[in-house]
């Protein structure tokens, strides 16, 4: 069959924002907007690539040798990965990709193409028992940061490849427990400003690493896995004031995410305890790290003042959208009140299940 069809949907991170590169835990989901993949071969020896969405054409030539520019193209670094594991693309394809993930809204558009590009590339050239979730994310993850040498973690391959509610430990003992639970009530709102994703991790994972590395060098036998809040003040005098909301932050976000993966695994989800969890960890990032903007402080003070259970920004920060959790019944007020404080776009949102490649007779429009 000629025709392969990749889909990858957004994510948002519920808990454990600026944690993943750190080498601590997150819980995020994949939501139902998607990157949609549409490729037929042509028999020639270049990919066609059509964006339609951002007006963008351009076709790769599969037998040239990969060049990474300065400036990153996920197509060839996801090219230069997958060569590495075997899969040497023969044939070229017209490849044509739209999406309802809004771009720059902090709901990972960009990493949902690179697994859709992952997908579809094993799909057409194999090796096809790399085709599992997991391995998905592992070659879209090495294809978007580590070839490039970016500071981002995990979460966004592995919430869009595995799909559903996911806690990932990211550190050294890499573990993903997939939390088959409905989670209604959630709302994404974006700002439209735009966020400065890669400058901004290189320097709140730049501080935030040093912070840690200050405290174990001068208390032995110190790990972010065995600290203790309640030891915060003896942690802190280990640090110089700058340091001090980068650890405070780090610290605060773990046990935050460590007691909302308790809820999730009791088997029923009290919204509430997740709303007010949700509400402690924005307060980490935006009084310590202080990665919100003035646009979302009115969408998180709106989104609570209309009875919201729980508001918190998503992502890098700087800009980019809020993720919230209400009540059905509350759900339109909501709504309104984030659209009336100047927010770009607000939509109720639902849980969905991880990105899927197949080869199709024809594509529905």
């Amino acid at each position: 069959m000629d025709k392969i069809l990749s889909i990858a949907p957004g994510r948002t991170c519920l808990f454990g924002d600026h944690q993943d590169y750190l080498g601590l835990p997150i819980i995020a989901c994949a939501i139902n907007k998607h990157i949609t993949l549409q490729a037929t071969k042509n028999n020639l020896d270049y990919f066609f690539l059509d964006k339609p969405d951002v007006n963008i054409k351009r076709k790769i030539y599969f037998k040239d040798e990969i060049i990474l520019p300065k400036n990153p193209d996920f197509f060839l670094s996801t090219l230069q990965v997958l060569k590495r594991y075997g899969c040497i693309p023969n044939c070229g394809y017209d490849i044509k990709i739209t999406g309802t993930i809004p771009i720059n809204a902090g709901t990972s558009s960009s990493s949902a193409i690179v697994v859709a590009w992952v997908q579809f590339l094993l799909k057409a050239f194999g090796p096809q028992e790399l085709l599992t979730p997991k391995k998905i994310a592992q070659i879209a993850f090495e294809s978007e940061v580590l070839e490039y040498n970016f500071p981002g973690g995990k979460m966004d391959q592995f919430s869009i490849s595995l799909g559903n509610i996911i806690y990932l430990e990211t550190g050294k003992n890499f573990l993903v427990d997939v939390i088959n639970l409905p989670l209604e009530g959630l709302i994404i709102a974006e700002s439209g400003v735009k966020k400065d994703t890669i400058g901004l991790l290189k320097e709140l994972k730049g501080n935030s690493w040093k912070a840690i590395q200050e405290v174990e060098n001068k208390i032995p036998n110190f790990t972010m896995k065995t600290a203790k809040m309640e030891n915060l003040t003896s942690y802190l005098d280990c640090l110089t004031d700058d340091l001090k909301p980068y650890f405070e932050a780090a610290l605060g976000n773990y046990h935050v995410t460590k007691m909302a993966f308790q809820e999730f695994k009791s088997g029923h989800i009290n919204l509430e305890k997740i709303g007010s969890l949700m509400n402690l960890h924005h307060h980490y990032l935006k009084n310590l790290l202080k990665i919100t903007v003035p646009k979302i402080d009115d969408m998180i003070d709106a989104a609570l003042n209309s009875g919201a259970l729980g508001a918190k920004i998503v992502g890098s920060g700087g800009g980019g959208s809020i993720v919230v959790l209400s009540n059905k019944e509350n759900e339109q007020q909501i709504l309104d009140a984030i659209l009336a404080v100047g927010a770009k776009d607000a939509y109720a949102v639902n849980v969905e299940k991880g990105a899927n490649v197949h080869f199709v007779t024809h594509f529905y429009n």
